[in-house]
Order: structure tokens, then C-alpha cells, then sequence
């Protein structure tokens, strides 16, 4: 058995263990069936061609075995889905980068949508976060260079590269919810930095001229990383102090990241042993549940997740479990809908392959790939409002109209969730009230 590592985010590849076996060959090997799909026939077929392309190609010097197979790989991975991929050196090492939690780049977070390179969410205190780019935007050149027929990790290459270096984008902004309406197009020129992948952003009591008495929570999560679990506990820890009566957690624009690192978060809302996710693919080796496990509980507080249409990949899980489980209220949008296993493996010699080897379900058996998770309660808000949370939280420079905005901003899903919250409380006070209630008794004498 060799070591797989499985990943739920989009531009940073992060990875958690899970154990899955492939059979990885080239050229013939004695355990291909032949009677199966013309393995044999279809093999020889491959390799006539490279003899082929070696012998009569123009340039010599294009057509060594590992260009060859390499990009023989390229295509046969990409052909897949968009998250698929052979990781050649270059690469490989970059995902072993990221995994360390820290990279080179722009801080955009993105995916594919209707054949399109979308922004799901750009980092804060990254040059994305700091151009003004917004979760929605179309990036439709890099460098001038059309975006149209790239596959996702190619559009990923193209947009890292050293720190210092820089790069010029051009971007759609979509004008209101309807694809057909034409939009903004706008370029921005951005330079390369190191980034560091931040997770929980904030950890707060909200005002109380916005929850009144009640002691409300919030956790922001950006994104799931290595040291997620432990600045959860810690934010949660130090809230509880305080008094927090009820929580809020927001997903919104999460892309993912760790799955293990989704699954604790979740977990420690949970009993020991529940299940909060599961997979399943081809062979019984791909279909697996993941549970709940720790010591520490924190209480049954009410809980709200929003979630909006770009919370991806390890935030769906989170936000999908608690919904099945009856943990929490989730208000918002439906989610992005990216519930595919990468299962990322060592082919050694500095390369690798990651593969699309399972789906994720939530523990009612829900698929989460390409439908998404629906809200309990949906509460939609405008690109307005979308763009004016986003630059509450930039900390460049605004312009007189920014600053207008961001003053007039009301972020009414957070308002919504607060109303949820305050209405549980109250039936939950009744229901705890009413069985406090005893049936009065009388004595025959």
C-alpha cells in the first residue's frame, strides 16, 4: 500500500492522510487484462505513437521519452475533470509548499464554473485582496494570454511564479445575477508575494446594538489549514469566557483546504464517533467515514453557519454535517458544490499524481459535488453588498465612494443570523421552562 494524501481546496493544494493503493505502470506490465478496454491494444497504440512522434518530429529536440510522456500524462489527467492532475516536478514541489502552509503568488483562491476561471475568494492582506478583486470576478487573461481553453491547474501555473514578479490580469466583473448580462471588464496589475494561508480571522463578541442581551459569537474561517483545530479551540475557549450564549460561524467564500482539518472543526460541535463525512467511489477502498473523535466538548450553544455561494469544498462538509446533524442553522446561499476527493500520490523521482478517486456525502448520505448545500434559511445579498463586505475588511486605501459604501453597509445575513439566534434562544428557554413544570399530585386520604 502506498501513502495517499487527499485534498478539498482549490488553489492552495493541501492534503490530509488517507490510504488508497493504484497500480502505476509504463509501457506493458503482466497485470493489465488485456480483455479489458483493449488495455493491450490501446497501450501499444500509445507507445507506437511516442516511437513515432520521436522519429519523425521536426524538432529534436522537443521529443525526448520524458517530454513525451509527460505530456502524454498532462492530457490524459486533464481529460478527466478540472482537479485532476500529473504533478510534474515543478509542481510536486509546489504542492509540498503549500502544504507547509505558506507559497508564492497572488492570494486568489479559484475554480472552474460553466467552463469559465472564476475568483471563489481572494486572501486577505494578499495583491488580490488589496487590486479590489472580488469572489465572482472572471479572469479572462493572464498576461494578455486568453483564459478560455485553459484546464485549472494550468491557469494556476500561470498566476504563480517568484516573489517580486508581476503579472497583469484582465477581469470580468459580472453585472447583477443574470450570466447574460454584460459586465465590467477591468485589468489589474498585481505583484507576486509570499503568501501565508491565514485561517480563522476573527473571533468576537458581536455589539450589543446588535444582539442586545444576548452574548453572540462570531468566528470567521477563511480557510481550513494545519493549525485550524488549534485556533478554533482557542477562539472558542476564549469566547466561552466571556460568556458566549450562542455562535456564529462564517463560511462565506471559504474555499476549503484540509480535510482533516474540516472534519475537527466540525467535531467539536459533535459527540466522539459521529460520522461527519463520507466517501465513496469505485472500490471499497475509496469509501471511507470520517468521525468525530476528542475528549473536550463545548456546550450545546445555539449555533447559526452562513454560507454563501462561493463556501467550497472543506466548508461544505463542515456546514452540511452540522445541518444534517441538527447542530446548527445554516442562512445564506446554496454552496459552491465542489464535493470531489483528490487523492494526491508520490510517484517518486520528484513527481506525482493527483486523481479524482471518490465523492464526498454528508452523514444523511446528501451528495455535496456539482448540487451543493442548501441553506435552512435563505437570505441572498446583492454584488453590493458582497463587494462592500469586502472591502470592510481590505485594509488598502478607499476611495471617497468605497468609504461611502463600506459606511452604509449593512451585512444582512449576519443580521439575519443574529434574528435566528434570538428566536432559538427563546424556544429553547420556553421548551426548557415547560418541562420544568410539574404535574401538581393530590393525596387520597
Amino acid at each position: 500500500m502506498q501513502k495517499w494524501r487527499k485534498t478539498i481546496g482549490f488553489l492552495a493544494v493541501f492534503t490530509a492522510s488517507a490510504v488508497f493503493c493504484i497500480t502505476f505502470f509504463t509501457g506493458f506490465s503482466s497485470t493489465v487484462d488485456a480483455r479489458s478496454d483493449d488495455s493491450y491494444k490501446n497501450t501499444l497504440l500509445l507507445t507506437r505513437v511516442i516511437e513515432l512522434i520521436r522519429q519523425e518530429y521536426v524538432d529534436e529536440s522537443k521529443v525526448s521519452y520524458k517530454d513525451l510522456t509527460y505530456a502524454a500524462l498532462k492530457g490524459i489527467l486533464s481529460s478527466l475533470d478540472p482537479h485532476s492532475q500529473f504533478l510534474d516536478e515543478e509542481s510536486f514541489s509546489e504542492m509540498q509548499r503549500d502544504t507547509k502552509g505558506e507559497f508564492s503568488g497572488l492570494g486568489l483562491v479559484v475554480g472552474m464554473k460553466d467552463n469559465s476561471l472564476i475568483v471563489i475568494a481572494p486572501m486577505e492582506d494578499t495583491p488580490a485582496f488589496r487590486a479590489g478583486i472580488l469572489p465572482g470576478d472572471h479572469i479572462i487573461k493572464i498576461d494578455g494570454k486568453s483564459t478560455e481553453k485553459m484546464t485549472l491547474n494550468g491557469a494556476i501555473k500561470h498566476l504563480r511564479g517568484e516573489v517580486g514578479e508581476k503579472i497583469k490580469l484582465t477581469m470580468l466583473r459580472p453585472k447583477g445575477n443574470d450570466p447574460k448580462e454584460p459586465g465590467e471588464v477591468y485589468e489589474a496589475e498585481l505583484t507576486r508575494e509570499t503568501i501565508k494561508v491565514a485561517t480563522v480571522r476573527e473571533a468576537k463578541l458581536l455589539p450589543s446594538e446588535l444582539t442586545g442581551e444576548e452574548r453572540v459569537g462570531y468566528i470567521r474561517l477563511e480557510q481550513f489549514g494545519d493549525n485550524t483545530p488549534e485556533e478554533m479551540e482557542a477562539a472558542l475557549t476564549q469566547l466561552e469566557g466571556l460568556g458566549m450564549q450562542a455562535l456564529i460561524l462564517d463560511l462565506r467564500n471559504n474555499p476549503g483546504g484540509l480535510l482533516d482539518a474540516a472534519v475537527e472543526t466540525a467535531g467539536k460541535f459533535l459527540p466522539p464517533g459521529q460520522v461527519i463525512v463520507s466517501t465513496q467511489g469505485r472500490t471499497p477502498a475509496q469509501s471511507f467515514e470520517y468521525r468525530a473523535h476528542g475528549t473536550k466538548r463545548h456546550p450545546n450553544y445555539p449555533i447559526v453557519v452562513l454560507i454563501n455561494s462561493y463556501s467550497a469544498s472543506g466548508a461544505e462538509i463542515v456546514a452540511g454535517a452540522l445541518k444534517d446533524l441538527g447542530r446548527a442553522v445554516l442562512i445564506g446561499e446554496t454552496t459552491f458544490g465542489k464535493g470531489s476527493v483528490q487523492s494526491v500520490q508520490d510517484l517518486g523521482g520528484g513527481i506525482g499524481l493527483r486523481l479524482t478517486t471518490a465523492k464526498y456525502y454528508t452523514p444523511s448520505k446528501k451528495t455535496i459535488h456539482e448540487v451543493g448545500v442548501p441553506p435552512d434559511i435563505a437570505a441572498p445579498i446583492t454584488d453590493a453588498e458582497e463587494r462592500g463586505l469586502v472591502l470592510a475588511r481590505s485594509q488598502r486605501l478607499l476611495s471617497a465612494d468605497e468609504k461611502d459604501q463600506v459606511r452604509n453597509m449593512h451585512d444582512t445575513q449576519l443580521e439575519r443570523a443574529v434574528s435566528a439566534l434570538r428566536g432559538i434562544r427563546v424556544y429553547t428557554q420556553r421548551q426548557t421552562a415547560a418541562a420544568d413544570i410539574k404535574p401538581k399530585t393530590t393525596a387520597t386520604p
